[in-house]
């Protein structure tokens, strides 16, 4: 048997969730509470397996809720069940403690039953567009390589200077003055943090 605590403060939602776990005959609903002040109260007394609670709530939002309750229920799983799909929120509520997250909007009753159970058996469930979500923070590049922070003349300049040329002769090469190459050399060392010509010239040779 699964114990199920909800904090919920939409009422519609809320007797939704409850008449879905308490159709379950494998699901025991303990408590329900429409705000987190009162759940943050009475939840730490009971053995509940999973807390299922809404974001936006009066007073205390459900991210502080969790974060201070995952401290007192190291036992317990928290899954989130919320309206908002922003890159922040999503992020906030994982950082805080919750091992699950699925959007109100759309979701069905065999959704939620199948999530409470996934959680239960060790699982994160989350709705398809928050897991795409989550699985691109972890593809996107960390960082950019030095050449590509440098423009096509500046890296014209240190591949001209790799190759042993003077200033004079690199301003010849590519028909600017002397003092644009030292420009384009500058704004080199400050793009690369680097601080002489021997050290732009090593991470030129890395890239």
């Amino acid at each position: 048997m699964i114990s199920i605590a909800i904090v919920e403060d939409n009422d519609q939602f809320r007797l939704g969730l409850e008449s879905i776990i308490l159709g379950q005959k494998d699901l025991l609903l303990l408590a329900s509470f429409e705000d987190a002040e009162k759940a943050i109260t009475a939840l730490p007394k009971m053995n509940v397996d999973i807390v299922i609670s809404d974001i936006s709530l009066p007073g205390m939002r459900g991210t502080e809720l969790i974060l201070r309750l995952n401290q007192k229920m190291p036992h317990t799983q928290f899954m989130v069940c919320s309206i908002h799909d922003d890159d922040d929120t999503i992020f906030e509520t994982l950082k805080c403690g919750a091992s699950g997250y699925i959007l109100k909007d759309p979701i069905t009753a065999d959704e939620i039953i199948r999530s409470i159970h996934d959680l239960y058996n060790g699982g994160a469930p989350m709705s398809p567009y928050i897991a795409k979500k989550v699985i691109s923070t972890f593809q996107k590049p960390t960082s950019k390589s030095p050449q590509s922070v440098l423009s096509v003349r500046e890296n014209e300049v240190l591949e001209l200077l790799s190759k042993g040329l003077l200033y004079k002769e690199i301003a010849n090469k590519m028909g600017v003055s002397h003092e644009t190459v030292k420009k384009h050399l500058k704004n080199i060392y400050q793009k690369l943090h680097v601080n002489n010509k021997i050290e732009a010239l090593n991470k030129f040779k890395l890239l």
